[in-house]
């Protein structure tokens, strides 16, 4: 079988760092062999090249070759998957403005090297903040490359709410299916139990059981659910001092493994065609299934009028966003 060529950016972060090895190991293509593209900014070379002598150390069966550059026609160059972890982190005093702003002068020249370069099927995750908008701009700067090969990563909301029900209810995580997380990955993005099940049983009609009615149940998501899972990489920030790395890395590996391999319902920032309402173009969380050959919105779920609420508001922040970046000559 003929190794996949997998690009890395951020590889010498702590996040890269933790996909490395999980990515030669298996974790995320099954017993498919790959080829490792590290690129990293000149500063961060030497602790990428750390983490490939590491790599050499395992000895994993399934790694074919690694390379590591700064230059992203070298790393993109016949890329068939690309996490784009490498990212602007939002530093003291910056405003949302200008974090877009520095990290469309990253997402914007690797799009352009990614349409140069890349493998004509490759399926690009970004998963540097601010994701969505980074996405925008990247698709923007690569306009050959189809629009449903580029997504963002919202799994990590996704698998932050179902790890928040299954605490709330006592199930395990396994137990809960048909969560969705709709909009954009900040505070006000929606994650939706409307459709959830637990153990087979509708999750709203659990929560109703377990908090002592329907309202008592509706005012645990708006007060604590919704705030929370939205909120929760600041509240780790605050805990550990440090924000998400492992729950971020097993995030993408989860995201891209269920690209690849199917599933019938998850959670997925992807660019819309215009489905519930979301101008098109936009990149913005749905729940989706894949057969295998790339996320597709699953479509015709009733909105109610407190999601549908929730959902235009993140919308808004999306176009607001669109518009920032547009304004620079961006997209």
């Amino acid at each position: 079988m003929d190794p996949l060529t997998v690009t890395l950016t951020g590889a010498g972060g702590q996040i890269g760092y933790a996909l490395l090895f999980r990515i030669a190991a298996g974790d995320m293509l099954g017993d498919r062999p790959v080829r490792l593209r590290l690129l990293e900014i000149p500063q961060g070379l030497r602790s990428a090249e750390g983490a490939v002598l590491e790599l050499q150390d395992c000895a994993f069966p399934l790694l074919d070759d690694v390379e590591l550059t700064d230059d992203p026609r070298v790393a993109f160059d016949g890329c068939q998957v690309a996490l784009l972890v490498g990212a602007r982190p939002r530093g003291p005093g910056m405003e949302r403005a200008d974090l877009l702003a520095a990290n469309a002068g990253i997402f914007g020249p690797q799009g352009e090297a990614l349409g140069a370069v890349a493998a004509d099927d490759v399926r690009i995750v970004v998963v540097g903040n601010p994701a969505n908008t980074n996405a925008l701009v990247l698709a923007a700067s690569a306009p050959d490359i189809p629009r449903d090969r580029i997504t963002a990563l919202t799994r990590l909301d996704h698998d932050r709410a179902v790890g928040q029900l299954s605490e709330a209810l006592g199930m395990r995580a396994g137990e809960i299916d048909r969560v969705a997380v709709w909009g954009n990955h900040s505070a006000t993005q929606f994650p939706d139990v409307t459709y959830a099940t637990a153990a087979g049983r509708p999750v709203p009609e659990l929560l109703a059981e377990r908090f002592g009615g329907a309202d008592a149940a509706t005012r645990w998501l708006d007060d604590e659910f919704v705030p929370r899972v939205a909120k929760r990489g600041q509240e780790i920030i605050d805990v550990r001092g440090s924000s998400s790395v492992a729950s971020a890395a097993n995030a993408t590996l989860q995201h891209v493994r269920d690209e690849h391999f199917g599933t019938e319902w998850t959670s997925a920032a992807v660019v819309s065609r215009g489905e519930y309402g979301v101008p098109e173009g936009l990149v913005c969380s749905f729940p989706v299934s894949s057969d295998g050959s790339g996320y597709r919105v699953i479509e015709g779920l009733p909105l109610d009028e407190r999601a549908r609420e929730r959902l235009d508001r993140s919308v808004a922040e999306l176009m607001t966003e669109r518009d920032a970046v547009a304004a620079w000559g961006v997209v």
